[in-house]
């Protein structure tokens, strides 16, 4: 290509992307924004030659020059150098290059194992600043790396449309093995918690015996007899295991945690049998009330009603008010870097962008102010929508537990009716609630942004203070969630207000703080090893599929470029589905327990008292579960 070459004419033959300054695209925010920081024209070919506009300019090389500036950009238009390359109407500088995926890329040779760029290691920037063409090859590195995410990106899309029909197919699978485990649960609770118990016990003991054999063993050899004491402390843990005494400490370990797990399991075994029956109790009412099961979905959209509300009020305040503009400088030398702007004030090479939207009334300095606000109704508005969802599946369950006659006494869309009246009733207890809640979690909030500012802080009693406040808060948020929980239960069950509520839930319970405490660990493990089961079977089953390993389905499979994309949606969908299942049938065994506990309180099994549970607990109770002194006695 010569200097005479003609510029590019037609707009149909620019099929060729030129940036116009290639070394800013080596900044590391590239990959953040998708996008390099300078000006990129459609040209028909790349630059063969290594040129600057101030040396072109007003020479016999500006007509191959200007081919590559803006189009109608006139050189007399603009009198000095710097406003060109200010207002980006021409590039800086040109290397030669060629083209590679649609892009003019430096023409990079090794020579001697030397990178080169036309037989040059050295070039002049806009600047006329010796550059090193290593400058240019980062700048390429970055290029590549952002078409390589765009390109991930495409693929990762690609990979959804393709295969959209099978993850749902996938997550309805989740919702009919999750819907299958809970109604199995009246049959199996027992037989799983009973074999993880026995399981356990087992394991404790081989590792009593594993610890004995290798403690005899090692008596016998020499050297093995030194005492921890005398090793001293070391990196290499095999060390210790040469020694006796470390298998004698393991094996009293072991031998401490046994016995502690067969005196628990003597001492409530009538507990625990209580758990497994209030399971199985669970299981029947949710068979009884289907319709529960579906209510997530109900709360799933109230809080992306409330999610899309903090957004669209985040952004108005956030965009309210007039556009500020900043200068952002070329280099260090600039008066006016970060200073407010307009394009009329700059320095040369400096460009005037837009920083944020404010101003000097009395609201934008009170802006801040309002964004917490926005913060603090929106944790209100998440807490008050998870509180009318606790509410209405307690009402719903606590309706099952209060029917004498099981099932036919159980009212006529006890979902419905429970949610009407939580809506009509306890609305002001729930959002009592909700608001001491979202107390304790703004100031958790800002706890967390404290402690963000002080990280560099060298005040170590400053951040000790800031972790100690951290903790408590945290415990706090943890208990008032339970408290209202069962605040909740107490609401939908005799309709009085939260105070009287937390305070009768909080008595209640303990009163029966053993049963509270085996009852929560058992709920709490079976329900968490059914989420891994469910999710873990259905990602294995997903695995084989989507990477073509069952013979029966190869054909049906769709082709993938990432075959772990739909993989991984379905493993984290299945799990937050039997989530969302699971914790229905929490919600249902907590509200059946303070039922339970209320029962054995309020009535003593006479016909003018009669139990309101269920055979099955009655029998429990029967055959060694304490019953309360004033019920025996009447």
């Amino acid at each position: 290509m010569h200097s005479g070459d003609p510029p590019n004419k037609s707009p149909l033959n620019k099929a060729i992307l030129f940036y116009f300054n290639m070394l800013k695209c080596a900044n590391p925010a590239v990959l953040i924004n998708l996008q390099c920081p300078t000006t990129q024209l459609c040209v028909s070919k790349c630059p063969d030659r290594f040129a600057t506009l101030l040396d072109a300019r007003n020479t016999k090389n500006w007509e191959y020059y200007k081919q590559f500036c803006k189009p109608g950009f006139e050189i007399g238009s603009k009198v000095r150098d710097s406003e060109v390359i200010r207002d980006e109407d021409c590039p800086s500088m040109i290397v030669p290059s060629r083209p590679f995926l649609q892009r003019c890329f430096p023409d990079f040779i090794k020579r001697d194992g030397i990178l080169t760029v036309a037989n040059q290691t050295i070039f002049k920037d806009g600047d006329n600043n010796k550059r090193s063409v290593n400058d240019l090859k980062d700048a390429a590195i970055g290029i590549a790396s952002l078409l390589n995410a765009k390109e991930v990106g495409m693929k990762i899309f690609e990979d959804y449309a393709n295969s959209w029909i099978w993850i749902l197919i996938g997550l309805v699978i989740t919702m009919v093995v999750s819907l299958v485990f809970i109604m199995l649960l009246r049959f199996t609770a027992g037989v799983l918690l009973w074999l993880i118990i026995f399981g356990v016990i087992i394991a404790v003991g081989y590792g009593i015996w594993h610890c004995y054999w290798e403690y005899s063993s090692l008596m016998g050899k020499p050297g093995s007899n030194v005492t921890i004491t005398d090793i001293g402390f070391h990196t290499d843990f095999s060390i210790y295991l040469q020694r006796s005494q470390t298998w004698l400490i393991f094996m009293i370990s072991l031998s401490v945690i046994e016995a502690i797990i067969v005196i628990m399991l003597i001492f409530l075994r009538s507990r625990l049998r209580i758990a497994i029956a209030l399971l199985k109790e669970g299981s029947k009412a949710i068979s009884y009330i289907m319709s529960t099961l579906f209510y997530p979905v109900i709360t799933f959209f109230l809080l992306a009603i409330c999610i899309a509300y903090w957004a669209v009020t985040a952004v108005f305040l956030a965009s309210s008010g007039n556009a500020v503009y900043k200068v952002a400088p070329a280099d260090d030398k600039c008066m006016y870097a970060n200073l407010t702007c307009n394009p009329q004030v700059m320095c040369p090479g400096s460009q005037c962008m837009f920083a944020f939207y404010g101003g000097e009334s009395m609201y934008h300095r009170y802006i801040l102010v309002l964004h917490l606000c926005n913060l603090f109704v929106f944790l209100w508005l998440v807490n008050f929508t998870i509180a009318l969802g606790q509410c209405t599946l307690a009402g719903a369950f606590a309706s099952y537990y209060w029917a004498l006659k099981k099932p036919d006494d159980i009212p006529a869309c006890p979902l419905y009716s429970s949610f009407s009246r939580a809506i009509r009733y306890h609305t002001g207890s729930l959002a009592f609630g909700s608001l001491i809640l979202a107390v304790v979690q703004m100031v958790r909030i800002v706890l967390e942004y404290l402690d963000h500012k002080l990280k560099g802080s060298q005040n170590a009693c400053a951040r000790f203070l800031l972790c100690c406040l951290k903790c408590c808060f945290w415990c706090l948020e943890r208990f008032i969630k339970f408290i209202n929980r069962n605040a909740y239960i107490m609401i939908a069950i005799y309709g009085k207000n939260f105070c009287t509520s937390s305070k009768d839930a909080f008595f209640l319970l303990m009163r029966n703080v053993v049963r509270v405490a085996v009852l929560d660990k058992v709920t709490d493990f079976l329900l968490f090893l059914g989420k891994l089961l469910i999710s873990g079977s259905v990602g294995v089953l997903a695995f084989f599929f989507f990477s073509r390993k069952i013979p029966v389905f190869q054909e049906e499979v769709p082709s993938l470029n990432y075959y772990w994309v739909p993989l991984l949606t379905v493993i984290f969908g299945s799990y937050m589905i039997a989530h969302g299942f699971f914790n229905v049938y929490a919600m249902c065994v907590d509200t059946l327990f303070l039922c339970f506990c209320e029962d054995l309180e309020r009535n003593d099994g006479s016909s003018s008292r009669p139990y309101y549970m269920s055979p099955g607990l009655h029998k429990i109770l029967r055959k060694g579960e304490e019953i309360p002194k004033s019920s025996a006695a009447s």
